[in-house]
């Protein structure tokens, strides 16, 4: 099966010394080569940031 889970990490609450917040979210590995990015709301900063596919 070419879907698979991926695990997106906030990329600024860490600089700032908050706990990151995590989301999944799928993606067709087979045509989708690149990691992923989303902007997604952060509830410890309270706003929408970036958050980056981790492995």
């Amino acid at each position: 099966m070419p879907h698979e889970l991926d695990t997106l990490e906030s990329t600024e609450a860490r600089k700032l010394g908050k706990p990151v917040s995590r989301y999944l979210s799928t993606r067709n590995k087979k045509t989708v080569t690149e990691r992923i990015e989303k902007k997604k709301y952060n509830p410890f900063l309270k706003r929408h940031t970036v958050h980056k596919e981790i492995k």
